[in-house]
């Protein structure tokens, strides 16, 4: 075979491309379309600081006499027009959305994240230890689903803030709120990790580990919990938009992120005030932003979830 005739060798990026996954998302219209809107509104919240026209936290660079300017209108005092418009302080609604939406999306990514390694800590010792243990968590995971999650978030956070002093409660009340969302949410990862793991330990890889020696804790960590994260980035997919929700109804109710820190349910809350007066802009453009990323995010894991799945291959 000729030089010219030779088959160019496949790089990692080919291989990943021409992957059942890869083709399962190229075919799946939604999957496209929802990925193409996550990574757009998470690339704006990320870069808000060179995107967003104005500062909304700056003081400095607020106007009281642009309050309540309609989109795309000239404010009648000050001649200033805006995209989205302006809201009750004279801020850019865009600016708003951009920086409310970092705030939204931090919260989300830190509640899953917690979530996970908890839930998955709890799943791994569960399953691998089994007796006493395996019953005592599992019986603690069936009594915290008997409860509403946003419920139980509420109740964690209500607690928690008890405990802090007054002037710490609005330093803290954003962690607060990322481990009250963390902790309603750990159950799922838990339950699916521990059941996996209770079949992973018994096959002959596991024995084979036990047999040389091998500590539990590497075990765990380097046989058993690779093959279990499958269904875990489908559950952590999909309790992505569960905890951008959580955080937005949370807000929206008055007891999640402070007005100081506006995130989108801040926003919604801000809006809502003003819907019956006129100002209908003010909620109308950070519930669609809320209700596009939670949409999409969740359309992601439902795809993720059929494309992991053996028997929709």
């Amino acid at each position: 075979m000729s030089e010219t005739q030779k088959p160019r060798p496949v790089g990692r990026f080919g291989r990943a491309w021409d992957s059942d996954i890869a083709y399962s998302f190229r075919s799946s219209p939604v999957a496209v379309v929802a990925a193409v809107v996550s990574v757009i509104i998470i690339l704006a919240a990320i870069f808000a600081p060179l995107i967003a026209p104005y500062d909304p936290f700056n003081p400095a660079s607020l106007n009281l006499m642009d309050g309540f300017t309609p989109p795309m209108e000239p404010n009648a005092f000050t001649g200033n027009v805006y995209w989205l418009g302006t809201d009750n302080q004279g801020r850019d609604v865009f600016s708003t959305i951009l920086y409310g939406a970092r705030i939204s999306l931090f919260v989300g990514f830190a509640a899953v994240l917690f979530a996970m390694v908890l839930g998955i800590s709890l799943g791994l010792i569960a399953g691998y230890r089994g007796g006493w243990v395996d019953s005592l968590l599992m019986r603690v995971a069936d009594v915290q689903l008997t409860f509403p999650s946003i419920l139980l978030a509420l109740l964690i956070f209500g607690v928690a803030r008890g405990f802090i002093p007054p002037a710490y409660r609005e330093a803290m009340a954003i962690w607060v709120l990322i481990v009250a969302i963390g902790l309603s949410e750990w159950v799922q990862y838990a339950r699916v990790v521990r059941g996996a793991t209770m079949v992973e330990k018994n096959k002959e890889y596991v024995q084979a580990a036990r047999v040389i020696g091998a500590h539990p804790v590497k075990i765990l960590l380097r046989h058993i919990l690779p093959n279990v994260m499958g269904p875990v980035l489908v559950i952590a997919t999909i309790g992505l938009a569960l905890a951008i929700i959580a955080e937005a109804t949370l807000s929206f109710l008055g007891v999640g992120v402070p007005p100081t820190q506006p995130s989108l349910g801040t926003l919604i809350r801000i809006g809502q005030q003003y819907l019956f007066s006129g100002e209908w802009w003010i909620l109308l453009f950070p519930s669609i932003t809320l209700l596009a990323l939670a949409l999409s995010v969740n359309l992601l894991g439902d795809w993720l979830r059929d494309a992991l799945n053996p028997r929709l291959r």
